[in-house]
């Protein structure tokens, strides 16, 4: 048999499945397959053990994107490592691994993949831009809070029969409507500490969700202060959205075409075609779905900003109007991309103003 592989160029496959604790680990060569094996959840550990057995090899290593996030990826680079990172939607499975699945064997089949070159990498973000995320993403957790606690606040009202004057009963809480609130007493003390009590959740809750949002602006202000007034430069983004944009993508310039930013955020139809026939199957689910849907709401504020949108969505007037907002939303997702890698910030067409 005749061995496959360049000996002046040796190189190394690993294949990680990462959990907390533990990694399972199936490490091959161009030439064999040297091992699986479990190992405590230290990477230093495993250089050690590669840079000793593996001396003067070329290291590939790959492991599944999910909740450890990306510092081993970034421990590893920083040795001269090749590293991918996967979304592991994307790797492929057969139906036995329906029914036979277990650490090494999905360290294994990683293995192989990285080897055959069957991988395609997601994007590795920098410490910085991954910790910015995590206040983005804080502060998506806390607008759900306050939701809550407001819904909270109202449940208990429905419950004891106690009616929220017409002009109070609205989505957004004005000052009167907590005074009313503040002022409200039930029938026994432990009803009305109760009601006090959210109250004061969701005053802290609200605070937070205020704070975050100024600390978020007041960050981008400082460390992206060009792109960040980029983006607030086009209608319909405000300074909050701008710095979401900038914590969900990153480096927005790594986007080589306006399609490939478009499917980053999921702002492309799912299609299916077969046969010669075609179907679309809505909007894809793939997506950054906290940057989606504030694109898709800012669409409408850019509609009312905008004359160019507006015709825009009069041009597609008649068909289903959330199918037209994605719309509005693709042609936004184009302007941002378009304004950051020219540098140049949007202006609005005045001459259509003037038209219309």
């Amino acid at each position: 048999m005749q061995l496959q592989g360049n000996t002046h160029n040796p190189k190394v496959y690993i294949g990680l499945d990462i959990h907390k604790r533990s990694w399972s680990v199936s490490i091959q060569t161009d030439l064999f397959f040297h091992k699986t094996y479990s190992m405590p959840a230290k990477p230093n550990d495993l250089f050690e053990y590669v840079d000793k057995t593996f001396p003067g090899h070329n290291v590939q290593m790959v492991y599944e994107a999910g909740g450890c996030g990306f510092h081993t990826a970034r421990f590893f680079l920083n040795l001269g490592w090749d590293v991918l990172v996967v979304n592991p939607a994307d790797i492929k499975k057969g139906d036995k691994e329906r029914y036979q699945k277990t650490d090494s064997i999905d360290s294994k089949n990683l293995s192989n993949f990285l080897k055959r070159g069957d991988l395609k990498g997601i994007y590795i973000p920098t410490e910085e831009q991954e910790q910015f995320l995590s206040l983005a993403r804080h502060r998506s957790q806390v607008t759900k809070k306050l939701r809550q606690t407001k819904c909270h606040i109202k449940s208990m009202l429905l419950y004891h029969g106690v009616g929220i004057p017409d002009e109070f009963d609205k989505p957004n809480w004005t000052v009167s409507f907590l005074d009313w609130l503040d002022s409200l007493r039930f029938s026994t003390s432990s009803g009305t500490l109760s009601l006090q009590g959210k109250l004061r959740m969701y005053r802290f809750v609200k605070a937070e969700y205020l704070e975050i949002a100024n600390q978020m602006r007041s960050y981008c202000r400082k460390e992206h202060k060009k792109d960040y007034n980029l983006l607030r430069s086009i209608p319909g983004i405000g300074g909050y959205l701008a710095s979401v944009i900038i914590a969900e993508c990153g480096d927005i310039r790594r986007f080589n075409t306006e399609g490939q930013f478009a499917s980053f955020i999921g702002l492309v139809p799912g299609i299916y075609n077969s046969g010669g026939s075609e179907s679309c199957l809505g909007i894809t689910p793939r997506s950054r779905g906290q940057l989606r849907s504030y694109l898709i709401e800012a669409a409408w504020i850019a509609i009312r900003k905008d004359p160019e949108m507006q015709a825009y969505y009069r041009k597609h007037q008649g068909k289903n109007v959330k199918n037209i907002i994605v719309k509005v939303a693709h042609k936004m997702s184009r302007r941002i991309l378009s304004v950051i890698k020219t540098e140049t910030p949007y202006q609005v067409n005045k001459n259509l103003v003037l038209e219309q």
